[in-house]
């Protein structure tokens, strides 16, 4: 999960002595970056790896990626990431990918000029009305290398916490069985698969006047349409009323299967977030209180387990509107 966005102006030239000569050493391995000098500034809000804003002699800009040794415990896939990287490029609602090299855990990417959207700019039905034009855009387009389910994540993660004796928070395994209805509800009405980016946070929204560019493929893959839905409504917090205005805007009409689904599968991505933070808490070494941010989510989600509208969604979720 990264903000490639830049907060701060400490920007050097050449191999300036405020950029680690590993970083340097780093983004030299790339082509477009090789050679001549470079303005590099980092950019602020990653919660998984190191983001530069990268400027060449010729005033072309770009965001590189550092990417975190700890991925493979958060089930992301970097070979993966650069090949659905490139796939949501060629929709025209990502950015291109400039470079990749493995070995020095870097992925280079095209700077978009725009405003990073916030989590109150989902408040305003017109914008979220866009966003759903910019996510059918990329669902439309080729598929993704691998598939991605947060049921399977869930578990994953769940996995690693146990084994590696990370914190679970209060009743988190009460939910097991909750989950397991969820599951088999939205199943019931599921269609194919589409390229999803899977982490629509608002700050992974970047708005240039004309359109809504999605970026941060780090956890794309094949998945229900639905999730990318309910991941936004839930990532941003909004009311559920916001999340009619976004699934109606996305499917061109009103679906309340598809209404109760996104929302299910929303409560779903809080449920399964809340482990990757947990996972982030006992591993990360950036400056981030993780687990107040995942217990956030876990929070709501504990809500919605417990509210009164749990039992009527997963019936809603099993109707033929």
């Amino acid at each position: 999960m990264t903000i490639s966005r830049p907060t701060t102006s400490a920007l050097v030239e050449g191999i300036g002595c405020d950029v680690p000569a590993d970083v340097v050493a780093r983004l030299r391995t790339v082509r477009a970056l090789a050679q001549g000098p470079l303005r590099v500034g980092e950019l602020s809000g990653g919660l998984t790896n190191l983001n530069y804003k990268v400027t060449t002699a010729d005033g072309r800009s770009y965001v590189a990626r550092l990417s975190s040794p700890d991925g493979e415990l958060l089930a992301i896939d970097r070979a993966a990431e650069h090949l659905s990287s490139v796939a949501a490029a060629s929709t025209g609602i990502a950015p291109g990918v400039i470079g990749f090299a493995p070995r020095a855990q870097l992925l280079v990417i095209a700077w978009v000029d725009g405003r990073t959207l916030t989590a109150a700019d989902l408040q305003e039905e017109e914008m979220l009305r866009r966003v759903a034009g910019s996510v059918l855009r990329l669902h439309s387009g080729p598929a993704f290398p691998r598939p991605f389910d947060m049921f399977d994540i869930q578990q994953r993660y769940l996995a690693v916490v146990r084994e590696r004796g990370f914190r679970l928070p209060p009743r988190y395994l009460e939910f097991a069985d909750d989950v397991g209805r969820i599951q088999a509800a939205v199943a019931v009405k599921a269609g194919p698969t589409v390229p999803c980016n899977n982490d629509l946070l608002a700050a992974n929204l970047i708005d240039d006047g004309d359109q809504i560019w999605l970026i941060d493929y780090e956890y794309a893959g094949n998945n229900d349409p639905c999730f990318e839905l309910g991941n936004i409504w839930s990532e941003a917090g909004l009311e559920p009323e916001l999340l009619d205005v976004l699934v109606d805007a996305y499917f061109g009409t009103h679906l309340r299967h598809q209404v109760a689904r996104a929302r299910l599968l929303g409560l779903m991505a809080k449920y399964g977030w809340m482990l990757w933070a947990s996972i982030q808490h006992g591993v990360s070494r950036l400056d981030f209180d993780f687990w107040t941010w995942g217990m956030a989510k876990y929070e709501r989600a504990v809500a919605e387990f417990d509210g009164p509208r749990f039992e009527k969604l997963l019936a809603e979720a099993v109707r033929d509107d």
